[in-house]
């Protein structure tokens, strides 16, 4: 994909895989070239316009130096960096535990449009009708055409009995629907589980910090109920705290790599599994989707990669990017992409996604029965 489907979850008001959590449980703390080479030619540029233009009265230099950062933002060309005003990073720092104010979906950049991911079951925005790959055009009248990532899901954002109001593109619909949402407390539990005879059917919907102590239990009910075999279900997965991810790998794999980061000096770390007392050795499927993308490719690729477990589905998101919040002096902030990742084995999941071992067709509960019958395949 050109510029694929960007995401991060930032525990916001949309979980967003958007970027915004994903680099929060992982600050490599590594400092770039100062770039202090171009600097020269700015405070030259400043000087003359604060000597010279002709409306002085027009000369504001908050205004000016937040034009400045947003033109270097954009010419980067990354749409996980984001510049965010000193009030919306505030708000957007505010909700990193297990729950937001918001409409409840998943939302990412899809071929330069903003585009519905998925919607958290049981959401103001499954309510209302929304669906993956619904495009959303405007924003309680705005268009989302220039807007970035960050900037449009802090919009989307907003206390509880509030609404807004989007300009939908349904897919295959011939032309926009205007749906106004009512924003309500959305709760993020992230492990679901349903037992489907002896098999469990383990869906991890995001990784927050309450994930691992989630599926632990999870895995304890299993137990419990005599279970033979484990679908891990990462469809519509938007990633999240990195941290959390290598937690949840470390109750599957009892050691080795979990993921490889690169810095932006080319250094690499490797993420490794953390002892636990669980280890669970059950034969396992992972679901994945297209809408699979950030931490769940994490999770797919390692269990892939150490020969853990049997991923099917389709091809995953591709985003793989570390990205992490930089307040700057005056309360505004930098949502800035520090690092990429690997799987164990290397390979680079930005822009490419992780290839399952078996492709399906099927959606729904139809996937899961397959995998439920694939699993009694196996010896």
């Amino acid at each position: 994909m050109s510029k694929g489907m960007k995401s991060v979850l930032i525990v916001l008001t949309l979980i967003a895989v958007i970027a915004l959590t994903f680099g929060i449980g992982y600050n490599l703390g590594r400092t770039p070239a100062d770039g202090k080479e171009g600097l020269g030619v700015v405070e030259e540029a400043w000087g003359l316009i604060f000597r010279d233009y002709v409306d002085r009265d027009r000369l504001d230099a908050d205004v000016l130096s937040k034009g400045a950062i947003e033109g270097m933002v954009k010419a980067l060309d990354d749409p996980y960096t984001s510049y965010i005003d000193a009030e919306t990073y505030k708000v957007g720092m505010s909700g990193l535990e297990g729950e937001i104010e918001g409409i409840g979906a998943q939302v990412g950049i899809r071929e330069e449009k903003l585009t519905i991911i998925a919607p958290i079951p049981n959401s103001p925005a499954d309510k209302a009708g929304l669906k993956a790959e619904d495009v959303i055009l405007e924003i309680d009248g705005v268009s989302t055409a220039e807007m970035s990532l960050v900037e449009a899901v802090l919009k989307i954002r907003g206390p509880k009995g509030t609404s807004v109001s989007l300009l939908i593109q349904h897919k295959d619909a011939a032309g926009p629907e205007e749906i106004k949402i009512v924003r309500e407390t959305i709760e993020l539990s992230s492990v679901v589980l349903e037992m489907k005879g002896d098999v469990a059917h383990l869906q991890i919907t995001h990784f927050s910090r309450r994930t691992a102590t989630e599926l632990q239990a999870a895995l304890q009910e299993m137990e419990q109920a005599g279970a033979k075999g484990i679908i891990v279900d990462l469809r519509g997965n938007p990633g999240g705290i990195l941290d959390a991810v290598v937690e949840v790998a470390s109750y599957f794999l009892k050691d080795g790599v979990v993921v490889k980061v690169v810095d932006n000096r080319g250094g690499e770390t490797s993420l490794n599994v953390k002892p636990r007392e669980i280890v669970t050795a059950l034969p396992m499927v992972v679901l994945v989707d297209g809408a699979s993308a950030s931490g769940s490719e994490v999770l797919a690729g390692a269990l892939q990669d150490h020969g853990r477990a049997t991923v099917a589905g389709n091809q995953t998101f591709g985003k793989g990017s570390v990205n992490v919040p930089r307040e700057l002096q005056d309360g505004s902030g930098l949502y800035i992409t520090t690092a990429r990742w690997l799987t164990p084995n290397g390979r680079l999941i930005e822009g490419e996604g992780i290839k399952p071992d078996i492709e399906l067709e099927l959606e729904g509960d139809e996937a899961v029965q397959w995998a439920i019958e694939y699993l009694a395949s196996k010896p």
